[in-house]
C-alpha cells in the first residue's frame, strides 16, 4: 500500500517533544504507518508501514507483552 493512502496520522502518546523524538501513526485496510514528525518538510516523506499481525507483534516485543 502506498503510504498516501494511510490517514488518521497521530502523534504516538510516548513521544518527547522536549528531545525532538516524535513518531506519528497512520493507518489504512489492514496496515500501519510510522514516520518521523521531524520531517514534515520532506515532499516524499519515508514511511515505515507494517501489516497489523507485524505491527502488532512490534510492540508486543517493545513492550514485552506488556
Amino acid at each position: 500500500m502506498s503510504p498516501r493512502k494511510l490517514t488518521g496520522w497521530r502523534k504516538s502518546s510516548h513521544s518527547h517533544f522536549e528531545e525532538n523524538a516524535c513518531v506519528e501513526v497512520g493507518s489504512g485496510p489492514g496496515v500501519v504507518g510510522l514516520r518521523d514528525t521531524k520531517q514534515a518538510a520532506l515532499a516524499a516523506r519515508p514511511v515505515l508501514v507494517f501489516s497489523r499481525t507485524a505491527f502488532t507483534a512490534f510492540l508486543d516485543h517493545l513492550t514485552d507483552g506488556r
